[in-house]
């Protein structure tokens, strides 16, 4: 005897794609600009402190009434205790920065794992609590790193969209020039408290940018601000055709 197969039962049993709602969005954990309503920006500086420099720099931020934030190196921060305790006193963000600038998209999970673990000890022994940011050197991550770092640490990943390369020490009347013309509401402006010209550009720096109508918060403040960009509007063909046909150079990597 012959028996007919229903077609329906193929159909229910044939293999379905998850619809999109299914997929949970991506986590917004990295920052490289904040869209805020404010005239708020970030000033962050990196690879410190330094035993010399980072005081001087805390003494103009305390004239300026600026509030700042600082990524540093573990290693500094257990030779300069007193100057990371100092900082936070005073009202400035300390980040995770590494304990030794490492290239973290170069390293095994666990290396990255003793930098950021080490540094966060460093950290909490001088000032009684962990930071929320990581900045990793150079600004070099991968995604996978950027999610488990945040899912084992709950650090949020604080980029940059304002670089004056100051690490290569062009002078102070340069680095305030690039800073003050790139800096926007929302920027986090990129610099290194340990380079004598970065903080002999800063009196100028900070003049200019409240001069624009800037103010000064720390990252976690700045993206505690955050709102919801504006949708942008369509391009038109020739405007598409044209971008298609342009080319663009990859940003410079930062010595951060």
């Amino acid at each position: 005897m012959a028996f007919a197969l229903s077609p329906v039962s193929f159909a229910q049993t044939a293999p379905t794609e998850p619809s999109p709602a299914q997929h949970p969005p991506e986590p917004h954990i990295t920052f490289n600009y904040i869209h805020t309503d404010g005239p708020y920006i970030a000033m962050t500086f990196d690879d410190g402190p330094s035993d010399k420099l980072t005081p001087k720099l805390l003494d103009l931020l305390a004239k300026h009434h600026i509030k700042a934030t600082f990524f540093v190196l573990g290693e500094n921060v257990a030779q300069y205790p007193e100057i990371v305790a100092r900082a936070a006193r005073e009202g400035h963000e300390i980040g995770n920065h590494s304990w030794s600038h490492p290239n973290f998209a170069k390293m095994s999970d666990e290396s990255v794992r003793s930098q950021l673990r080490r540094t966060d000890d460093a950290i909490k022994n001088a000032i009684g609590r962990s930071p929320t940011l990581c900045r990793p050197p150079y600004g070099s991550i991968t995604p996978r790193q950027k999610r488990w770092i945040h899912d084992e640490f709950g650090y949020e990943i604080a980029m940059w969209d304002v670089d004056p390369f100051d690490w290569k020490r062009p002078g102070p009347t340069v680095v305030t020039n690039r800073i003050v013309k790139q800096t926007r509401p929302g920027s986090i402006v990129l610099s290194h408290d340990i380079h004598p010209g970065t903080i002999e550009a800063m009196p100028a720096t900070f003049d200019d940018l409240e001069a624009k109508g800037l103010k000064f918060v720390t990252v976690s403040e700045l993206i505690s601000m955050e709102t919801p960009e504006p949708p942008k509007a369509p391009k038109s063909t020739t405007a598409r055709s044209t971008t298609a046909r342009s080319t663009s150079s990859p940003p410079a990597e930062s010595s951060n």
